[in-house]
This record gives structure tokens, sequence and C-alpha cells, in this order.
């Protein structure tokens, strides 16, 4: 597949992977999370001097979820009964946190896609108790953006 093919289910994918480490490493800046996520299994993407191809969306996902992070975590936390946002496991954190930003932000994105999309990488990244709690967070707040 060439680097302009990359559908935003892959974006998404290549986003966690970028937004993972950046959660832990505070050396860490977003344009070397994104490249390490892309070189992950794209290498062939980073031309020889180093100049390298950064999907659009991909930033645009990473930078959102960067910038609004604790705005994320406080729509999270207002869907935890009896837990609080540290207790996630980071993984289901990040999935949250992506699927809220676009819900939330980003126009051409449906909230059910979004919710749906946040499925797909729980599946894959996850465990099925993990699916069914982003499941249920996301359809609670997919229903309170309905309503506004």
């Amino acid at each position: 597949m060439n680097k302009e093919g990359l559908t935003r289910r892959e974006i998404r994918e290549k986003a966690l992977q970028a937004l993972f480490p950046l959660d832990f490493n505070v050396d860490l800046n977003k344009k070397d999370a994104i490249v390490q996520a892309l070189e992950f299994d794209h290498e062939d993407w980073i031309s020889a001097d180093e100049e390298e191809f950064v999907p659009e969306y991909l930033d645009f996902l990473v930078e959102g979820v960067v910038v609004k992070k604790q705005e994320l975590d406080q729509l999270i936390q207002n869907y935890l009964k009896n837990w609080s946002v540290q207790r996630l496991a980071k993984i289901d954190l990040i999935i949250l946190r992506i699927a809220l930003f676009e819900m939330n932000y980003v126009s051409d994105v449906p909230g059910k896609v979004a919710l749906n999309e946040a499925l797909e990488l729980t599946k894959k990244y996850s465990d099925d108790a993990s699916r069914k709690f982003v499941n249920g967070v996301l359809s609670n707040a997919l229903k309170d953006l309905e309503k506004e």
C-alpha cells in the first residue's frame, strides 16, 4: 500500500502507537512518537534524508489528543462510576481519548464511526472485558452528545 492510501483506521492505529509512548516518556516529542509509530511497519516511508511522510490526519489526531488530554480525561472520568482515570489500562485510556476527541472535535467523523473504530482497536490491543468497558463509556458519551 502506498503512503497516500493509508486508511483512517490505519491512521487511528498509528495514532494509538504514537500516543502510548508519549504518555510515559516526557522527553519524547510528538513528531518523534509519530515517526516511531510509522517506522514500526512502514519504514519504507522514511526517506534517506529522514524527511518523513506523516499523514495529515495522523498529525491532527495525535496533536489534538495531546492538547486536549486533560479535557478528554475529565470527560472520561464523568462516565466512570467508582473508578478513576488513573486506574484504567493505559491502552484503553488512549483508545477512549482518541474516540472522544473524534466524537467532539472532528465534524466529518460520525460518533458511531468513532465508537466502532475504538472497538476495533480494543479488539486488537486489549481484551473482551476492556472492549465491553470501552463500548459502555463511549455509548454513554455518544448518547449525551446526541442530546446536545
